[in-house]
């Protein structure tokens, strides 16, 4: 349901348009003329918006009093508007009004007659009583159907207003946005058109990420309400998505000699870790207290109950946790509770997979249908976990994503890990850009997903400097399920279906139904096997060939099974390249690339009668020490970055390729409904995987370094990432078998053991921040919106461009013609000594071809640490002899390494020609 206001647009835009009234004395009042008027109404004519005709009178006499005396003018007594009200000699009410207010009064619908006092009696007037009482905090409202805002093209807008710009008149900025948006909704749209959610005018306000509120607008309200006096910035909403126990070995965490970094017992403890997720299955083993001490003093959060969710669900080791679903449910309309729970309860997966990768306990033992067996545990398993759920059947909506910011920067959390992502926009636009920057401010590291996008470029999403963007890359360790055709060949496949398997030694009929004459399916829904494309008569009792795209992985499983099939082969397309998931399917299946899936289509081809078609799926459970490892996964969004080319999107890369970590008890590990079994961990994908690694490895390094800022913790991570495999070659990309570059792994592979000794580090400040913005040449209006401040932009300026924000990576872009010219530009960077002592850090570059790269100086020598440093890299370069093709890209990379003799700080060097369109 969604709630329909009736009532005049005229009173509303008589008095909402003027929200900013003062209280005055009351002499002034007496001066300009005031008197007392007795009312009398047609009882009858009350309009069903007011519930009382008090509200009625009230309302009325406050938009007559703006309207002809003016905002300065309109004060009334302690008591309220009306003097008195009456019901039996006659209906209506008695207020001091002006003779101009009177007579407009007069000609108001249902007002039968405007008696002047006789007995004048003056009233002391002292303040202003509250506005929102006039119309906007009483129910005076009646049901309509939600699509009538879906039919008139609302959609969800964040707004974010200057806090100090409140009128006095309002008692709260509550108050002061519930008014604001029923003045420019009805003006902008009339009253038939202003409707909100059951829960009031407003979805969501905040206070902690910045001042604001989000509501559903019009188009045209929105941009009427950008001009209102202290709103800051009016932003769309955007809708997003999730980004789909061997990691803490793999990434050198433990050790047999418990020298890794988990060894010390409650290293971490005092930290707590939000996961902006689909919430959390508390019961799991991953999320016991045992062991740990009291919750940290600081932490203000709480536990919200709520369907299947007690507060008593959290403990020493979830120390809170809230869901957000009114910005959901504006857009949507009221949740389906039969199928998700209005609770921090996990009822898709994807949040207790990510919170326990951040900061999982050990379990043991560990794993999904017999594979992965062994010990699991998060990166940081003695920090403590938040769980604010945002992500819903609809998607995760930005109102209550940066509800959520807002909460945790409030609750005291120390990092934010957020695994969704949507389209790039600027980020004045960006909610998760403007929640982080806030969250930045606090002292709070954010790391989020890069998307999965990939293997194409531009892909990467989440580029706004003061987050961390991570991408996925594999372990050594795989889940190999081959395919072995009628003719004797073997070609590779990744699964880790469970239950009842194939026959062993037997090989199957072998169809790809879009190919098969006879009906099997109706082409291209039937070669992706989409929900009723294929024949049951055409595929009982055969393996079946999919190709990937359209429905998920699973479900193309679940539609083989229910047509009767043994099995799935599901094959990529040229897109997906050789890029492999390891997936939990319903029947035995097994996925393969590109490739793998061409062979298979010609051989069931070439086929006849006399040579069928048959294949077997070989499953070999899991394999360790797989070489060469790591690399980058296939579907690893990519830059460059499209918002802002001079900066390294993404930052680095994580474990991100079948991941096992904790799942709920209410999905089954294929994550479709139809899936009844139940398993304590599953085997996920995804850069959502990759991205809370970070996050809990950034818990480690701010508890070995409480005084680090959340720039000085990504600079370590970024410095100390490795770009070679356990080969000592470049990593691979996954989807075409060829060395990766910077735009596919940023800095390189995360590395922890390093990262907690940098030697020098890359810090970036507030001011930093904006003058980055001043040279993007954004507005001072699209900086407040970020910064919540003013910006002085004139020494941004001497800084020469937006690759001067003293970042741990150089991009340098050019657009030429190839005609010979020579291109140069420069970066000016500050180093921090964060090593124990003095030293000597000396630089040498390697350099992208076809450049000129020089260092100045040369040698940067501390005295002590804390101490900072500055040095210039300039670069040169010469335009390529042959003209690019119009829009291409030439991109050429190098690196930047200081070395004292024990520390080794490494920053890419990236360079694009761009040829102009």
């Amino acid at each position: 349901m969604e709630i329909k206001l009736l009532f005049l647009p005229l009173l509303l835009r008589l008095l909402l348009l003027h929200p900013f009234i003062s209280a005055v004395d009351s002499n002034d009042i007496t001066n300009g003329g005031k008197r007392t008027y007795i009312v009398r109404v047609d009882r009858d004519a009350k309009p069903s918006v007011f519930p009382t005709h008090a509200h009625w009178y009230e309302t009325t006499v406050a938009a007559v009093s703006v309207s002809a005396d003016g905002a300065a003018a309109a004060s009334w007594s302690p008591g309220g508007l009306i003097i008195h009200t009456y019901s039996s000699v006659f209906h209506g009410f008695s207020a001091r009004l002006s003779p101009a207010a009177a007579a407009a009064l007069s000609s108001f619908p249902g007002v039968v007659a405007v008696l002047p006092e006789q007995n004048k009696m003056e009233i002391k007037l002292l303040f202003l009583p509250l506005l929102l009482r006039l119309l906007l905090l009483h129910p005076f409202i009646s049901a309509v159907d939600s699509n009538d805002i879906t039919n008139g093209g609302k959609r969800t807008y964040i707004v974010r207003v200057d806090r100090d710009a409140k009128p006095s008149v309002f008692p709260t900025h509550a108050h002061w946005y519930e008014t604001t948006v029923a003045a420019v909704s009805v003006s902008a749209d009339g009253a038939a058109a202003a409707s909100w959610s059951p829960g009031g005018l407003i979805i969501h306000t905040y206070s902690s990420v910045f001042h604001g509120f989000s509501a559903r607008l019009s188009p045209a309200a929105a941009a009427a309400l950008s001009s209102f006096p202290g709103v800051v910035a009016v932003l769309p909403e955007q809708v997003r998505r999730p980004l789909t126990t061997r990691s803490p070995r793999f990434l050198g965490l433990l050790s047999s000699d418990r020298s890794g970094l988990l060894a010390e017992t409650d290293f971490g403890s005092d930290l707590v870790v939000g996961v902006i997720d689909t919430g959390i299955w508390p019961e799991r083993r991953s999320f016991a207290d045992s062991g740990l001490g009291p919750v940290p003093c600081k932490w203000k959060g709480v536990c919200v109950p709520g369907a299947g969710f007690p507060a008593t669900a959290c403990n020493r080791k979830l120390v809170g946790a809230r869901y957000f679903s009114s910005g959901y449910e504006a857009t949507s309309g009221r949740m389906n509770e039969s199928a998700e729970l209005r609770s921090p309860r996990d009822t898709d997966g994807h949040g207790t997979h990510t919170a326990s990768i951040a900061a999982g306990r050990y379990v043991f033992p560990a794993s999904t249908q017999g594979y992965a067996h062994g010990v699991a545990a998060g990166m940081a398993p003695k920090a403590r976990l938040a769980a604010y759920k945002v992500c819903w059947v609809a998607g995760c909506f930005d109102s209550d994503i940066l509800a959520a910011f807002d909460a945790a920067v409030t609750d005291g959390v120390d990092v934010i890990s957020l695994s969704v992502g949507g389209a790039v926009v600027p980020y004045y636009l960006d909610a998760i850009a403007v929640g982080a920057f806030a969250a930045a401010e606090a002292g709070i590291f954010v790391s989020a997903s890069a998307g999965n996008g990939g293997p194409g470029g531009l892909t990467v999403t989440n580029v706004a400097p003061w987050v961390t963007t991570v991408g996925a890359g594999s372990m050594d360790r795989d889940f190999p399920a081959d395919v072995k055709l009628g003719d004797g060949r073997i070609l590779p496949g990744v699964s880790v279906s469970g239950g009842p398997g194939l026959a062993p030694g037997r090989l199957y009929p072998l169809i790809y139904a879009a190919a098969t004459v006879g009906g099997a399916g109706d082409g291209y829904s039937s070669s992706l096997c989409l929900e009723d494309s294929l024949n049951p008569d055409a595929v009982r009792g055969k393996i079946v060939v999919c190709d990937r795209g359209v429905n998920s992985r699973a479900a193309k499983g679940e539609v083989v099974r229910k047509a009767g099939g043994v099995g799935m082969i599901l094959a990529n397309g040229v897109f997906d390249g050789e890029g492999l998931v390891a997936d939990c399917h319903v029947l035995p299946a097994t996925s393969v690339g590109a490739a793998a899936g061409d062979a298979i289509r010609k051989y069931i081809t070439a086929a006849t009668p006399h040579s069928p078609a048959t294949a077997a799926i070989l499953f070999h459970g899991t394999r360790l020490g797989v070489r060469p490892a790591p690399v980058v996964a296939s579907f690893s969004a990519r830059g460059p970055n499209p918002q802002s080319p001079e900066i390294l999107k993404p930052d680095l890369i994580a474990p991100g390729l079948n991941i096992l970590a904790a799942w709920p008890d209410g999905v089954g590990p294929a994550g479709i409904p139809s899936d009844r079994r139940r398993t304590e961990f599953n085997i996920l994908s995804g850069t959502s995987m990759a991205c809370p690694h970070v996050s809990g490895l950034a818990a480690l390094l701010k508890a070995a370094h409480p005084g680090w800022s959340p720039a000085a913790i990504k600079s370590a991570l970024m410095t100390t990432a490795y770009t070679k495999d356990n080969r000592k070659m470049t990593m691979l990309d996954e989807s075409t078998g060829n060395s990766s570059d910077v735009f596919d792994f940023g800095s390189g592979h995360v590395d922890p053991q390093q990262a907690m000794d940098p030697g020098l580090i890359y810090d970036i400040s507030l001011v930093d921040y904006v003058n980055f913005l001043c040279n993007l040449n954004y507005t001072q209006q699209n900086i407040r919106a970020i910064t919540r401040r003013p910006a002085d932009c004139s020494r941004a300026r001497k800084a020469g461009h937006a690759g001067n924000l003293n970042y741990p990576s150089f991009a340098a872009v050019f657009v030429g013609d190839g005609g010979g010219k020579r291109m140069s530009t420069h970066f000016i960077r500050t180093v921090t000594n964060v090593g124990s002592g003095g030293a000597v850090y000396r630089a040498s570059v390697r350099v992208p071809e076809g450049s000129t790269v020089t260092v100045e100086p040369k040698e940067l020598v501390f005295r002590r640490p804390g101490q900072k440093l500055s040095f210039t890299l300039r670069v040169k370069e010469a335009a390529a002899a042959e003209k690019l093709p119009p829009g291409s890209l030439s991109v050429r990379s190098g690196a930047l390494t200081w070395s004292d003799g024990s520390h080794i700080v490494n920053s890419p060097i990236v360079i694009t020609m761009q040829a102009p369109l």
